[in-house]
Parts: structure tokens; sequence; C-alpha cells
């Protein structure tokens, strides 16, 4: 039985941390960290989950499954896999990760720098690169890759470290009374749970292709993997996150995520540091940009059997990713909580439960639990998008940890209990 050596897991684990740490995710550590200020440590830990954990989490499960994003949503059913599989690419595709990247790109790497270029002239650039790099058959984008990660890496680092050593501040009271879940909540900003979903399935075909075909060892690589990813992570998110709390007696609670990053930046390393976190955010936006847009691409050429070829969905993501990313970062992010409180819920029950798919006979939970989740998750997102709910947002706020975020793990349990109750009441009845 083939395994893979250190090096070779080692380089698949710089991969996979590559894979979910995208510019983006640099403002989002900080801003946490700024709201929660001495209470950082719990709104860490509550970020880790969805940020490190449940991803991680998610490429194992997918491996579980079969391999791939159908094996996993399947066990809801076929039409439930197709629905939410479009879903989740619609939303790490045009509706909010790529236009975020290139709205991120403009607002770090180029209004800092060069502030008589608008977002419009950014954003056609910025797009239009993306569209070459993606429709080409160039090695740009992987030389990029390449040398990318290595160079955000230190930079990143150097801030880190540098920022730990002479603080910019300290960490204070906030007032924040939920740092946990507000952490956790915050994490679903990364949509890193619903690529892992996308990202599960491209790391399996990848150790498949070295030649590691069992099952059993396919698990283990991916647990390694997952752990080096998961590591690169924690110790980036977590420095990241610490900043941004010492941070909360220099800066105001309302500076946006953007300027927090940037400034702490600047504070740290000087105008040098603004140049340098530039060019290194815009090249990492551009890459994840291209990644997305051919996932994309690929993805909605299959299932339509190349009645949309490649090219033509590349090209449509393109100039709807344009039109969404200049609307700003923050304007993204306030767009996505609703529709975020709604997919990742579904998201992480599944996941959760496919991790223990071996001990489950009866297969019909999955869409117990998923039902359960979403009767509690929209009606979370219609009144995070200002809906009035009445009596039925009131019930939910009375259940089991709904006061901390989480009104729809009862009703997930509840769904797989009665599910199961339902199917052996059927089967004795037939019996």
């Amino acid at each position: 039985m083939k395994k893979l050596n250190s090096k070779e897991i080692l380089v698949i684990g710089f991969a996979l941390f590559a894979m979910f740490f995208g510019a983006g995710n640099l403002i989002f550590p900080p801003s946490i960290g700024l709201l929660a200020g001495e209470k950082w440590k719990a709104a860490l830990l509550g970020f880790s989950l969805t940020g490190i954990g449940l991803p991680i989490l998610g490429v194992l499960s997918v491996a579980i499954s079969g391999g791939s994003i159908n094996s996993l949503l399947n066990k809801v059913g076929p039409k439930f896999a197709l629905i939410f599989s479009i879903l989740i690419m619609v939303l790490i595709g045009p509706l909010l990760a790529i236009p975020r990247t290139g709205a991120t790109a403009f607002e770090i790497g180029i209004q800092p720098l060069f502030p008589s270029i608008g977002p419009v002239i950014s954003s056609l650039i910025f797009f239009g690169l993306t569209l070459f790099l993606t429709i080409s058959s160039t090695s740009i984008i992987d030389v990029i890759g390449k040398f990318l990660t290595p160079i955000l890496l230190i930079m990143i680092s150097t801030i880190i470290i540098k920022g730990i050593l002479n603080p910019i501040g300290v960490p204070i009271d906030t007032n924040m009374t939920q740092p946990f879940s507000t952490g956790f909540g915050d994490g679903y900003q990364t949509m890193d749970l619903l690529a892992a979903i996308v990202f599960g399935g491209i790391i399996v075909d990848d150790i498949k292709n070295k030649g590691i075909t069992e099952k059993n060892e396919q698990f283990k690589t991916i647990a390694k993997t997952g752990l080096i990813a998961g590591i690169g992570l924690g110790i980036v998110y977590g420095g990241l996150l610490y900043l941004g709390a010492a941070g909360s007696s220099v800066f105001p609670q309302g500076i946006e995520k953007v300027s927090l990053t940037t400034n702490i930046t600047i504070t740290i390393l000087g105008d040098l540091g603004k140049i340098v976190l530039g060019i290194c955010v815009y090249s990492a936006c551009l890459t994840t940009s291209v990644g997305l847009t051919a996932t994309v691409g690929h993805f909605f050429s299959n299932i339509s059997k190349e009645k949309f070829n490649y090219k033509t969905i590349v090209i449509i993501s393109t100039i709807v990713s344009i039109i969404i990313s200049n609307i700003g970062v923050e304007s993204i992010i306030t767009f996505a909580d609703p529709i975020l409180k709604i997919v990742y819920p579904i998201a992480i029950i599944l996941v959760i439960i496919n991790v223990f798919d071996n001990l489950i006979e009866n297969k019909k939970i999955y869409l117990g639990a998923t039902i359960g989740t979403f009767c509690v998750s929209l009606v979370d997102g219609l009144s995070a998008m200002g809906v009035n709910t009445s009596f039925i947002g009131e019930f939910i706020q009375t259940l089991p940890f709904a006061d901390s975020g989480f009104g729809w793990i009862f009703p997930a349990i509840l769904g797989i209990i009665l599910t199961h109750l339902i199917t052996k009441l059927k089967e004795n009845a037939f019996a």
C-alpha cells in the first residue's frame, strides 16, 4: 500500500492552507479582535471553529462521503444536492467571494497607493486580468501562486511578530457580552466551510493521482494535511486577531475592516508596510479571483452538459463580479450576512453528521437534520435582513443556545430523532 512521504504531505498541507487563506481573510480577524478587546481569546476560539476547524472537517467529510461535493449533498437528496451545490458556487463565485476579492484589492492594494484611481477603473483592470488569466492557457498564475504564498506569509509574520514584540496598544474592555458566539458567527464571512465542500474533492483527486487509492490511507493523508493547514491558519488568525485586540485602545470601534488592517500595518511597519501589503494583497486577491472564477466556470459548464461553455460562464461571472465589487467591501459583507446565516448552519450540520456516517444506519436523518436546521436558519436570515418574523422569531429565541446564535442546534437534533422514529414506524407497519 503506497503512502506519501513527509515532504509530499507538507506540500499538500501548504496547498490546502493557501486555498483557505485568501487575502480577504486578512480583514476579519483584526476586526473581531478590535470588537472583543480583552476578551479576544474567547472570540478567537469561536472564530477558529468556523474559520479553521469546520473547513478542515469539511474536507475530511467530503473524503469520507466519497470524494466529491455531490457525494456529500446527495445524502439529503439529488434535487437538494443540485440546488445547494449551485447555491454554494454562486456564493463563493460571482455573488459574494469573487467581487470581494476585487473590492479588497482596490481598498488595500490600489486606493492607499493610487488615490486618483476610482473603484470602477480598478475593477475593470482587476477583472480584466482575471478574465485573461482564467481563459488563457498561461502559467503566469502558477508562478504567482508558487511565490505569492511564501511572500504573503513572510509579510504577515513580520507584522504579527513586530506587533507582539512592540504592541501598538493594550486590549481593553469593550463591553462585548458574547465574544465566543460573535467570533463563531463572524467566521461565516470567510465562507471557508462552503469552499471546503468544493476543495475537498480537489484534494481527494490530487491524492488519488499520487497513487493513494486505499480509502483509509486517503483519510489519514487528508487528516495530516488538514492538521498542517490548520496549524498555519491558527497561527496567522491568532496573531492578527491579537493585533486587533491590542488596537482596541488605539482605534475607534466604528472603523471599517479594511481601514483597520491597513492602519495596523502602517502603525507597525510605517509607510513601507502599506506598499508591501498592497502589492501582496493585490496579487493574492487576483490569484483567488482566478481560482474561483475557473472553478465556477467548470462547474456550471459540467452541470449544463456544455450547453453553456466554460468561456461564456467565465465572462458572465466576470461581468457580474465587476458590478457587485463596486459596492465596496463593507457593503458586500453586510449583504452577505443574512445569506450566510441561512446557508452556513445547513453546511455545518451536514458536515458534522457525515463525519459519523459509518455509524449511521438510517441515512434519511440527513434530510431530517437539514429541514430542522433550515427552519431556524431561514428565520435568522430573514431577521438579519430586517424582516419582521413576529411570533416565530420570538419563539426561536426561546430555544436552547438561541441567545448565542445557535438556535438551529436543537431543531437539527429534533429533526434527526423524528426522522429516525418515523422511518422505524413505517418499517414496522409494513413488516
